[in-house]
């Protein structure tokens, strides 16, 4: 099992969980967002964490290429 399926599985548990407990999941992304944040400042510099959160989000439309992308 790869990382990603591993993340895509306790993931899409917690937002099924979420959702019998009626709760908005916004706030479960929230919070897990915090807990990935916390736990890479365990071994990684703020900046580091700062710029992997600010590449994430200037790339995270998924209709447009990574710069880096050929036709």
């Amino acid at each position: 099992m790869s990382a990603s399926q591993i993340a895509k599985l306790h993931f899409d548990a917690a937002i099924s969980a979420a959702e019998t407990a009626s709760l908005d999941t916004d706030g479960v992304c929230r919070a897990l967002l915090g807990l990935v944040v916390s736990k890479y400042l365990e071994r990684r510099s703020v900046a580091d964490v700062q710029a992997e959160l600010r590449f994430v989000a200037e790339n995270c439309d998924p209709d447009t290429d990574f710069m880096f992308m050929r036709p």
